[in-house]
């Protein structure tokens, strides 16, 4: 199975049309599209679960909450799918998005709980080592550019040297990996075996964050 057309189509319309008289009239091709994608989200998940322990998927709605939004447009034009781990010592998460002009895979711990956040930075701390192996690892170096995206402290965060070797780590507030793809990739028959490639690139860093966060920095087991 791959994306079809008709489903970038249809989001390039709904973007230019967001509105609630244009999604109603149109309603019956979003529920046929929302069938095949779902099919393929599907797919994915079966792809992942060959080689990761998968707890759910979460579909996200085209509705938008608009209670406390200055953005009252009624309609996100986007088609995207979530997966989470399965268990307290699996972390980590992968993520799909398919948008007006292509996708966006992502993975990874975008607003780590407080005491998950500090448990990472005082790893890093400690020492790094492990996590610039992970940023120069050949098969996450060629998917998502060597990099963690994530919003990120002006300084130091409260606690940690602003002079410390790894700051550039330790300023993080998030630690995610992002690539891209165009609406032509996206429409390839080898689509779903390149997300999966990507999916798969992501262990290491799963790994190195799973174990740091189930354990102390003692390495001893918390769960």
């Amino acid at each position: 199975m791959q994306f079809q057309k008709n489903s970038f189509q249809f989001l390039k319309d709904l973007q230019k049309n967001n509105n609630r008289d244009w999604f109603t009239e149109h309603k019956p091709t979003f529920v046929e599209i929302q069938k095949q994608v779902k099919e393929l989200f599907l797919e994915m998940q079966a792809n992942l679960e060959k080689h990761d322990d998968i707890d759910k998927m979460k579909i996200y709605r085209i509705y938008r909450d608009v209670r406390f939004s200055k953005d009252k447009t009624p309609y996100n034009p986007r088609l995207a799918v979530s997966f989470s781990r399965l268990g307290k010592e699996l972390r980590g998460g992968y993520f799909l998005e398919i948008k007006p002009g292509g996708a966006l895979l992502g993975g990874g711990f975008w607003q780590p709980e407080k005491e998950d956040l500090l448990r990472i930075r005082k790893e890093i701390e400690q020492d790094a080592t492990e996590f610039r192996d992970i940023l120069e690892d050949k098969d996450y170096v060629k998917y998502f550019g060597g990099q963690f995206e994530g919003d990120e402290l002006k300084s130091a965060p409260r606690g940690f040297d602003k002079e410390h070797k790894d700051i550039d780590l330790l300023r993080k507030k998030g630690f995610i990996a992002i690539r891209t793809f165009t609406e032509a990739e996206v429409l390839s028959p080898n689509f779903l075996e390149e997300l999966d490639d990507s999916f798969k690139a992501l262990r290491p860093f799963f790994n190195l964050f799973s174990d740091v966060l189930t354990t102390n920095l003692n390495g001893e087991s918390l769960i």
